[in-house]
């Protein structure tokens, strides 16, 4: 299953990584790419590799740190037990997790050492969601350093994905997927996650 996964993700970082190539083509290509006509837009988005993953990096940033707002403080130790879930991660060992995939995956793909917490130091609910909003700071900082001529160069390799573009969208689908996880643990105590309201 871990292989599937891995592939699935792989499939979809390459892809992501097509995407920006052909948005720092600039929007032509981009709409040329997607089927469309090229229409002039009011304001010209930032179609560089920086702006792009930037861009996608605030996306998931805005989803995922208001719901680790969302959840109370008392709720940070759960995890969901009914059903087959022996083992799974709490909501704080969760949000842990992503802090410190997201200083390690764009630390390595900026070639960045990161001036990160001690993740076992991080066990209140004001301490973590501090510590997942400076990840994120951390990410578009790493996110600034890309340019047309370094987006596709290799770096070692995360699950097949080995360019600093990719390993940066492949660091967001990271974060996604955990994001996804953590709206069900909202649910399951009754609550609806921000970005449903």
């Amino acid at each position: 299953m871990h292989r599937k996964i891995s592939a699935s993700l792989t499939g979809i970082a390459l892809a992501s990584a097509l995407a920006i190539s052909a948005l720092s083509a600039g929007p032509n290509a981009y709409a040329q790419m997607a089927g469309h006509a090229a229409s002039a837009p009011a304001a010209a988005p930032d179609t560089s590799p920086a702006g792009v993953i930037d861009q996608l990096i605030t996306m998931v940033e805005g989803e995922f740190v208001p719901l680790a707002e969302a959840m109370p403080a008392d709720k940070y130790d759960f995890a969901p037990t009914n059903g087959n879930f022996k083992g799974v991660r709490t909501f704080a060992q969760q949000v842990r997790h992503v802090i410190g995939a997201n200083y390690a995956f764009f630390g390595d793909a900026a070639s960045m050492k990161p001036n990160m917490p001690k993740l076992a130091d991080l066990k209140t609910k004001d301490q973590l969601v501090k510590a997942l909003k400076d990840s994120f700071a951390f990410a578009h900082q790493a996110a600034a350093t890309l340019s047309p001529d370094n987006a596709l160069e290799t770096v070692k390799p995360l699950d097949g994905v080995g360019t600093r573009s990719g390993l940066m969208v492949f660091a967001l689908i990271h974060a996604n997927d955990h994001y996804g996880q953590l709206v069900e643990y909202l649910r399951m105590n009754g609550m609806v996650p921000p970005a449903s309201r």
